[in-house]
């Protein structure tokens, strides 16, 4: 339990260092999103391949990762079922929704749990490719395809007000036209956002390097590892610069919706996790890595997501800060239970 607490008391203080960062403007107004970019395009990534590269294969089809994302998924379809079936979202707003219910904070907290706290920069990968091969190409194909038919229903409805009730179409039904942005275009336009991502290309750089039949010069990968060093303090750092940036107003979260979010992200994950990772014969420390990422709060990519398609904004952002306070007293507990 102490090096529990040792973990989580550094993971605290060098948050607290951004917050004050921030809070003082000493770095500047633009500091965070730029230190944002630095560990998303740079750091994280020289950190995953250096490690990835000496990991074993079996990461990919083990026990750990099968347990991370079954207990996603299932936390996912939770999520979805309710808010489109039982109260009846837009397909939007149930897209954002169930991102705030099961997308989690593996960057700026995920990494440095994993390094502090686990002692294992490869605990996170699992999480991070369900979300960032899974939960975001699914997630943008319904945001994109909604957005698209928005527009065809503005341009109908502007078209309506420009020509007379006879004239509309070719059937003559006023029916929305079809959609402007064929499906094969979206479905392109997703893969090539996912396969661009710095941490997806680092992630398989680091598989193809272990796969290899001999191994390469570790001279190769100490620049990596240089670079590397900096993704879990600057992660942290960026976090804490969040926190002091001031919020919008941007509405309030329906309430039913936050409080499904938050009772998903900080008290069902962490149990599902628990029981697909009991149920699938884990050991200790990779049972509490799988609880641990699934205790996680809600992303902070997932207010980016909704800010870019315009829904679901106010719950995107309640849920990233309600699950934020409510991580630490989880982790705690977690650890308490499974260290």
């Amino acid at each position: 339990m102490t090096a529990v607490l040792t973990a989580l008391g550094t993971m605290a203080a060098v948050v607290a260092l951004g917050w004050a960062l921030g809070r003082w403007h000493v770095l500047g107004e633009r500091a965070a999103p730029v230190l944002a970019r630095v560990v998303f395009a740079v750091a994280t990534p020289a950190l995953l391949l250096s490690t990835v590269a000496h990991a074993d294969l079996h990461l990919l089809v083990s026990r750990t990762a099968a347990a991370t994302w079954a207990s996603t998924a299932l936390v996912a379809a939770t999520a979805a079922l309710v808010l489109r079936v039982v109260w009846r979202r837009p397909a939007a707003d149930v897209t954002v929704g169930t991102l705030a219910s099961s997308y989690v904070n593996a960057g700026n907290i995920g990494l440095p749990l994993a390094v502090y706290l686990l002692d294992d920069p490869v605990a996170v990968v699992p999480t991070l490719l369900f979300q960032l091969l899974v939960l975001a190409p699914v997630a943008f194909t319904v945001l994109d395809a909604h957005a698209a038919r928005e527009r065809a229903g503005q341009d109908d409805a502007a078209r309506d007000g420009a020509v007379d009730a006879p004239d509309r179409g070719t059937t003559g039904t006023g029916a929305v036209p079809a959609d402007p942005v064929p499906a094969r275009l979206r479905a392109a336009a997703v893969a090539r956002r996912t396969l661009t991502n710095p941490i997806i290309l680092a992630t398989l750089a680091g598989l193809a390097l272990a796969a290899l039949p001999w191994s390469a010069p570790e001279t190769l990968y100490e620049p990596f590892r240089l670079v590397g060093a900096a993704a879990a303090p600057l992660a942290l750092v960026t976090f804490g610069l969040s926190l002091a940036a001031p919020r919008g107003t941007g509405g309030r979260a329906p309430r039913r919706d936050l409080a499904l979010a938050v009772a998903l992200r900080a008290a069902v994950h962490p149990l599902v996790a628990w029981g697909v990772g009991t149920a699938l014969g884990l050991p200790a420390p990779a049972l509490l890595a799988v609880v641990a990422m699934a205790a996680l709060p809600t992303a902070q990519n997932v207010l980016v997501y909704a800010m870019r398609y315009r829904h679901g904004e106010a719950l995107a952002r309640d849920a990233g800060l309600v699950s934020t306070v409510l991580c630490v007293p989880v982790l705690l507990v977690v650890a308490a239970t499974l260290g």
